[in-house]
């Protein structure tokens, strides 16, 4: 009999309850897989929404149960009644629930009788393949983030440089200008992207610095763009670094060898390699490229990050491909972005999605890699 599993979250931030129920909640809701069936409980409001468009078994009524508890001498049931309620009628009493479960709920149900253990993550170790379907999700969000740095280049190709400066339809071009533009069009087509990155110059350095304040000419501006698509919930991870006029010998240098390095990772990539040894591979070429990785006045230099992560509800998934990871699987989508990151010269990576196969690796992006924009 296949193990019992307990979810109480909102599948809007809960990626793998909404992988299971493909039921969009914004307030917990009790999940349950008991006797080889799952089944959500659900309160009036979403019941018949629940039954329309919950990928489950069954959809119980949180009501319906609340009754019988209080028709059985509970005066006020609790989501904990509620929950070993239905284990107990399935003749449950271990049961395994990840490890973001709320920490009262434990208490609760513990205190009920039922036994709980954390399943260390991936919870749902099956999530990190993705099927053909989830594969067009994610394909349909990368050609809308694809869009978007059109969008994006299109403004860059309009600024006008005037000294120091980029001015953009009568002013000067800032980060928050240029993000405006990737966010905006893609939520006018159904995306939603959060913490764009657009980070020019020495802001760049720091990898996860979201950019602010006035662009400025001849300078790596990093962006990085990892939206959600709203229907079905699946993200792109994209990231392009772009000069508006002439970049310099050492940032042309660093661009050369992070594009060797995605390439190095594009040929190392396939089922059965640890995604680790992608790693270490990438690190090699970077290195063998004259850059070194190094910690100097206490800020890290160089390629100091992982190459990649998986994606698919979730930004980041399973497996890794850093210091730790795991053998890859054919289906898994993940993300190549190596980077290299200079006080003085700035920052520049690049990331693509891909998705692994028997003997190699297909990249769901096609947008250029072109350093220099005019």
């Amino acid at each position: 009999m296949p193990d019992a599993v307990l979810i109480y979250a909102a599948s809007s931030h809960d990626k793998n309850l909404l992988w299971k129920t493909r039921f969009l909640a914004g307030d917990p809701v009790i999940y349950i897989e008991a006797g080889g069936r799952n089944m959500l409980v659900l309160n009036d409001l979403e019941l018949g929404r629940g039954k329309t468009e919950a990928k489950v078994d069954e959809v119980l009524s949180l009501s319906d149960i609340e009754k019988e508890l209080k028709d059985a001498g509970v005066k006020a049931p609790a989501v904990a009644d509620v929950i070993v309620s239905v284990f107990k009628k399935r003749g449950e009493d271990r049961v395994f629930v990840p490890s973001t479960f709320p920490f009262e709920l434990v208490d609760q149900l513990r205190g009920r009788g039922l036994t709980l253990t954390c399943r260390k993550d991936p919870f749902y170790p099956e999530r990190t393949t993705k099927t053909e379907e989830e594969i067009g999700h994610i394909r349909e969000a990368v050609k809308f983030t694809e869009q978007a740095y059109a969008k994006a280049e299109q403004a860059l190709r309009e600024t006008e440089i005037r000294g120091n400066e980029l001015w953009w339809k009568g002013a000067p071009l800032t980060s928050e200008r240029l993000r405006n533009v990737i966010d905006l069009y893609l939520y006018e087509n159904g995306l939603l992207a959060d913490h764009t990155i657009v980070a020019g110059g020495e802001q760049g350095v720091d990898p996860h610095c979201r950019g602010f304040g006035p662009l400025r000419p001849h300078q790596p501006i990093i962006l990085d763009v990892f939206p959600r698509h709203l229907k079905t919930g699946y993200v792109a991870d994209m990231t392009r670094t772009w000069v508006k006029g002439k970049a310099s010998d050492m940032v042309r240098r660093m661009d050369a060898a992070v594009k060797a390095a995605c390439e190095t990772a594009f040929r190392t990539i396939k089922a059965g390699v640890e995604s680790t040894d992608v790693h270490k591979a990438v690190q090699k070429t970077i290195e063998d490229s004259g850059f070194k990785t190094e910690t100097i006045n206490g800020k890290p230099q160089g390629f100091f990050h992982g190459t990649g992560h998986g994606i698919g509800l979730d930004v980041h998934e399973s497996p890794g491909m850093g210091k730790r990871g795991s053998t890859l699987k054919a289906g898994m989508v993940v993300t190549v972005e190596p980077g290299l990151y200079y006080p003085g010269a700035g920052g520049l990576r690049i990331e693509d999605d891909v998705v692994v196969t028997t003997d190699g690796c297909v990249n769901l992006c096609s947008y250029h890699k072109n350093l220099e924009i005019p």
